[in-house]
C-alpha cells in the first residue's frame, strides 16, 4: 500500500514515468503532456518523492551558458517502478466490471 492515495491522476503520472523509466522528467513537461495544472502535479511529485518512488535532482548546467534557469528533473527509482506497476495493476483490477455485469446478479431473476 502506498503512503499516499492512489488516484487516477497519480496513476496517469506514474504511467508516464513508466513509459520510459530511464528518462528524467521535467515537471513543466509533465504538466503539458498530461494537461495538469501545477497545483495538481507538484504535490503529486512531492508525495512520490517522499515515498521514494521518484528522485528529484537539479540539473548540472550553467544557467548563463544554457540561457535558462536550472531545472529540477524527476526520475523513477527501481523500487518506485516496481511499486507503481503493482499499484497500477491493482487499480486496474478494481476498475474491472463484476463478472455478472450484463447478466442477472446471483440470486436475481434475469432482466
Amino acid at each position: 500500500m502506498p503512503g499516499f492515495r492512489m488516484t487516477t491522476t497519480v496513476a496517469r503520472v506514474l504511467r508516464l514515468f513508466l513509459d520510459d523509466p530511464a528518462v528524467p522528467r521535467y515537471g513543466f513537461d509533465v504538466m503539458q503532456m498530461l494537461e495538469l495544472p501545477s497545483g495538481t502535479l507538484y504535490p503529486i511529485l512531492a508525495r512520490l518523492e517522499n515515498a521514494g518512488w521518484i528522485v528529484g535532482r537539479r540539473e548540472m548546467i550553467d544557467p548563463a551558458e544554457a540561457g535558462r534557469p536550472v531545472r529540477r528533473m524527476y526520475l523513477l527509482t527501481s523500487e518506485g517502478a516496481q511499486e507503481a506497476r503493482y499499484e497500477l495493476a491493482r487499480l486496474s483490477a478494481q476498475l474491472k466490471p463484476p463478472p455478472w455485469r450484463g447478466a442477472a446478479r446471483p440470486g436475481q431473476a434475469p432482466v
